[in-house]
């Protein structure tokens, strides 16, 4: 298959670029039974019976982008990567240069390779963060979020992700419960996003394109439960991977943790038995775009997608949500 078989044309002005307030108002595509319909999120509970299991993916974000100034006033943009002051950096530099940050924060490049650079901060790494740390919010998205609530789902606990499974930002806690009172269980897994999500495919042949390496993990008791399920649903890419990482062609699920490079794209053989996927909608070319054509038939999410530009859905990481039901 080649790259250009996942494109296509998008207006910028349906680029979402504020979430829905609140939150479940947001619009909900339906693909059900060779059928679209149009809904909003919040009708999203209509859907589910007594017995059905959603896996949610509590990854929380980190506060990890940096913003400072060379001595010369050029503006630097770091994306922290570990504790040791590496970082991924946007904006020229070289080793030995001096940057400045707000609240009196200096740093030094120690050391430079290519995008990646190693900083010696004036202060702790992990004071940094907690002092001048932002939400490392997607390129396309060029107005500062409210809050750092709009980009963090309501059930996000483990930090550790470079980006928000967004698919989970629909959700409030009235939703939850609602759903939990129809009798609705919740697996809860942890896929942490790596930086290299925002990295564009580079291969037109796309079986010759190298996943970025994420951790994973499934607790027992949690693997229980989706074993357990009458119908199993999973909310956002990001815990499907986690789910077809951990588990077997046997159709179970197993507790455990591990980086995972799974590329799922269409051929793909899933290993569990999956009634719905509720997802986004996902960039042009994206390997996200190549996971949910791998999913559901490619034809069908192509022909949605169509219509969802017809219909003006607000596209990406803020966008509406779409229901993809087997």
């Amino acid at each position: 298959m080649k790259l250009s078989d996942f494109d296509y044309k998008l207006p910028k002005e349906l680029i979402a670029q504020r979430p829905a307030n609140p939150r479940t108002h947001s619009r909900l595509m339906i693909l059900k039974d060779n059928k679209i319909e149009h809904k909003k999120f919040y009708d999203i509970i209509d859907y589910f019976q007594k017995g059905d299991v959603l896996v949610l993916n509590e990854t929380k974000v980190l506060k990890i982008k940096l913003e400072g100034k060379k001595e010369t006033g050029g503006k630097i943009e770091l994306m922290l990567e570990g504790e040791d002051g590496t970082a991924i950096v946007k904006g020229r530099i070289k080793v030995g240069d001096k940057i400045f940050f707000n609240k009196n924060i200096t740093g030094i490049v120690e050391e430079k390779n290519k995008n990646k650079v190693k900083i010696k901060f004036s202060i702790p790494t992990q004071k940094v963060i907690e002092q001048i740390g932002k939400l490392p919010i997607p390129p396309y998205i060029k107005k500062e979020l409210k809050s750092d609530s709009e980009y963090q789902t309501v059930f996000a606990k483990k930090s550790g992700s470079f980006a928000c499974p967004t698919s989970g930002l629909h959700f409030d806690e009235e939703l939850l419960k609602n759903l939990e009172k129809k009798g609705v269980k919740f697996a809860k897994v942890c896929l942490h996003v790596s930086f290299d999500t925002f990295l564009p495919v580079e291969v037109e042949k796309i079986e010759d394109h190298k996943m970025h390496g994420e951790y994973c993990e499934i607790s027992e008791e949690n693997a229980k439960i989706i074993n357990s399920a009458k119908r199993l649903f999973v909310l956002g890419t990001t815990a499907m991977r986690t789910l077809e990482s951990l588990s077997k062609p046997d159709g179970k699920i197993y507790a455990g943790n591990k980086v995972t490079k799974i590329f799922i794209y269409p051929g793909y053989k899933f290993n569990l038995k999956y009634s719905g996927l509720i997802t986004n909608f996902h960039l042009p070319k994206s390997t996200l775009l190549m996971m949910i054509s791998a999913f559901y038939e490619k034809e069908k999410i192509f022909d949605a997608y169509k219509i969802a530009v017809k219909e003006k859905y607000r596209f990406f990481s803020l966008g509406d949500a779409m229901f993809l039901i087997k």
